[in-house]
């Protein structure tokens, strides 16, 4: 082969492999993936809400189990149809790399949870442990959002920050109040909501890796 043609066909084969990597069908099961995960914790914020910010939860409890299994429903199918690309991607040494960087990144965040809500706790603030995990919760969706391509989790980073920052100033309970809670909850039911549209599966995934390049 010509020298000419190897800086060519370098760069082509990395682009190939990359596109490879994030096909619609691998994106479109993280995504799904992602709703389930933004299901269930979204509906532990809001039952978390029901017990403090509601008297009688006879109605709020089961719209909150009917929200996250309809959710958790659209997403498994969502899963299920892209599955097979999926799995056979997850062996690719990028996947397993991001995998690990979750791993991390997830483990990282509740350590801190753990330590400030302590130190909070000791200085007798406790009331701003609830703020200070959705603050926590919010930083880390910024690196997820570079590590998986998904633009969308910055959007949910900024929905969690402005929450924590914003509630404890401006709802009549200050930072004991519930809507905290509730605004973590829907904030994240929102977000699995966009990751099971078309704007949010296969479609935000090209984006991100085209702006990645």
């Amino acid at each position: 082969m010509p020298a000419s043609e190897q800086p060519s066909n370098v760069p082509r084969l990395a682009v190939t492999q990359r596109e490879s990597h994030l096909s619609p069908e691998s994106v479109n099961a993280s995504r799904a993936v992602g709703a389930m995960i933004f299901a269930l914790f979204g509906g532990g914020w809001l039952v978390l809400w029901s017990f403090r910010g509601l008297q009688s939860r006879k109605i709020a409890l089961p719209l909150i189990v009917v929200g996250a299994v309809v959710i958790l429903s659209f997403a498994l199918v969502r899963y299920r149809r892209n599955q097979g690309v999926a799995t056979k991607q997850d062996e690719s040494p990028a996947k397993k790399r991001a995998n690990r960087l979750f791993q991390i990144i997830n483990a990282a965040q509740w350590v801190a949870i753990l330590i400030v809500g302590n130190v909070l706790v000791n200085i007798h603030l406790s009331a701003w442990v609830i703020p200070a995990a959705i603050f926590i919760i919010g930083l880390h969706f910024l690196p997820l959002a570079r590590i998986f391509s998904n633009p969308a989790h910055y959007l949910t980073a900024a929905g969690f920050i402005l929450l924590a920052a914003g509630y404890p100033f401006l709802a009549p309970g200050g930072p004991g109040s519930a809507i905290g809670c509730l605004g973590a909850g829907l904030i994240l039911w929102a977000s699995a909501a966009w990751a099971l549209t078309p704007n949010g599966g296969s479609n935000m995934g090209r984006q991100g890796e085209n702006n990645g390049r």
